[in-house]
């Protein structure tokens, strides 16, 4: 049995295509509540991808078992340092896309969907340098999976996984605060084409390397 964290993805999942569906059904039947219920899902979500990916380098650290004096390579700093960022993150920009829907309120709203976002931004980058860090030492390992001929190829299956799928979140990211600071009325909020390819692509590709290149067989139940 895969640990608890890992039905992150399926919940994450089910959320996202509520957000589509939302967004199919505004596009002849537009309504503030609809506008509303469609940014909450379509913008969400993917900060429990980002908390997934967290999660999963902060146990390979944990199970690793190395004492690193460097802070940011323990283990509960990478779970509960990026956790809270994720969730300061999430609150912003649910803040600022409910504050969007309101003529009033709207360009305060964006300016906070767009400090949520950049703050995303921010832990990202700084996560994909922790990424580096537990990929290049070997003494960061995994456990062995019957499909793996030893621990190394293990490892790089893992890592592969978590390298593909936080910079799909990172375009993905870039390309929604891009979109916020053009403002609803801009060419790229407009352009129908950049949401399907920058959004629903990006995250339909990080779904499709969890599926293809499953990992949970790496973090059992405990």
């Amino acid at each position: 049995m895969a640990a608890r964290w890992v039905y992150i993805l399926v919940g994450t999942a089910i959320a996202e295509s509520i957000g589509y569906i939302f967004r199919a059904i505004c596009i002849d039947h537009a309504s503030l509540g609809l506008f509303i219920c469609m940014n909450l899902f379509l913008l969400l979500p993917p900060n429990a991808l980002a908390l997934f990916n967290y999660k999963a380098i902060g146990e390979i650290v944990r199970k690793s078992g190395i004492q690193s004096h460097r802070f940011w390579l323990r283990p509960r700093f990478i779970v509960w340092f990026y956790f809270a960022s994720d969730i300061f993150s999430f609150l912003l920009q649910s803040t600022g896309a409910s504050m969007t829907a309101q003529e009033d309120t709207a360009e305060t709203g964006k300016w906070i969907c767009i400090g949520g976002l950049a703050i995303q931004l921010v832990f990202l980058t700084s996560f994909s340098a922790i990424i580096v860090a537990v990929m290049r030492n070997p003494l960061y390992t995994v456990d062995k999976s019957p499909r793996d001929e030893d621990s190394r190829s293990a490892k790089r299956h893992v890592m592969r996984v978590m390298v593909v799928t936080t910079a799909l979140l990172y375009v993905r990211s870039v390309y929604r605060l891009i979109e916020f600071a053009d403002g609803y009325g801009g060419k790229i909020y407009s352009a129908e084409w950049a949401f399907w390819v920058f959004d629903t692509v990006a995250i339909l590709g990080m779904f499709v390397v969890y599926i293809m290149f499953v990992i949970v067989a790496y973090f059992p139940r405990y």
